[in-house]
């Protein structure tokens, strides 16, 4: 769909465009993206640019509010955008978090801007009954996404920065164990860089609690298309199979994916040479 730009914003080193885009403010559940067209009509850059969702609103029909960094082209333009600019959307993509049945204790990890997709999530679990506590964390304080929400609707937000301008010195997997131990939690909600996953869900595991991953994998077409986004994800039948993060995603549980694998085929994968051979935990 065509939607128009209502506001931009800077939040510390981040941007955030409000897009007015009924139809995706609709069907949005936490945890889906949308991919944007970037460059205009007659760009030479052909692939879209997928963006986390950070709030939805009814105002005007339904706005979405999308959260990113300027690293690229892409992004950059993006970034130049103003009211009433027209961008290309696509979405709500993607598989969104699942939700518990009964009210929990939940931890909600993000570092860096893959903080922003856990406040849609906090408010549907807030709704259900369930305690929600954040740690939060990034390079240093301006890195650290939606630190004051957070303290505004958790019971209790925990921020880390690698160089100390902010809360604890260190990363989010440094303080998540005493946070889980403190709060009793029930189960992990993460999103952030592939390394932090990795170990938020070791750290999940050794509590023996349920962890949901959002991954952040570079994604062309954000549809299932283009294949740029597989990895290696082990499923119900014990095989590794090589999924679309965009698909089959961007969710996953956290002890399934084999993060030592991302980029590459695994040896034992579905469809290599040793394919389809069951994995044992």
């Amino acid at each position: 769909m065509t939607g128009t730009v209502l506001t931009t914003r800077r939040v510390d080193a981040y941007h955030a465009l409000t897009v007015v885009a009924p139809g995706i403010a609709e069907r949005y559940r936490p945890g889906h993206f949308v991919s944007v067209a970037v460059g205009g009509g007659q760009t030479s850059m052909v692939t879209r640019r997928a963006l986390s969702i950070h709030d939805v609103k009814s105002d005007y029909g339904g706005t979405v509010e999308l959260v990113f960094t300027a690293r690229g082209p892409g992004t950059a333009w993006l970034a130049e955008r103003r009211a009433r600019d027209t961008l290309d959307l696509v979405g709500p993509l993607g598989r969104p978090f699942p939700l518990p049945r009964d009210p929990v204790h939940c931890v909600l990890v993000g570092a860096e801007y893959g903080s922003a997709l856990l406040f849609p999530l906090a408010d549907a679990l807030l709704a259900r009954g369930c305690r929600v506590d954040f740690v939060l964390g990034g390079t240093g304080a301006e890195r650290v996404f939606g630190a004051m929400r957070a303290r505004r609707i958790a019971e209790t937000t925990t921020l880390t920065t690698e160089d100390g301008s902010l809360g604890l010195r260190g990363k989010v997997t440094d303080a998540l164990p005493s946070v889980i131990a403190d709060t009793r939690a029930d189960a992990v909600y993460a999103c952030a860089p592939m390394e932090t996953l990795r170990a938020v869900t070791a750290v999940s595991m050794e509590f023996d609690i349920p962890v949901q991953v959002a991954v952040e994998e570079s994604m062309a077409c954000g549809i299932g298309v283009c294949m740029t986004c597989v990895l290696p994800v082990i499923g119900d039948d014990g095989v590794t199979r090589m999924v679309r993060a965009c698909a089959e995603g961007p969710v996953f549980r956290g002890e399934r994916v084999r993060f030592e694998d991302v980029g590459t085929i695994p040896f034992d994968a579905l469809g290599a040479p040793g394919g389809g051979a069951r994995h044992v935990s």
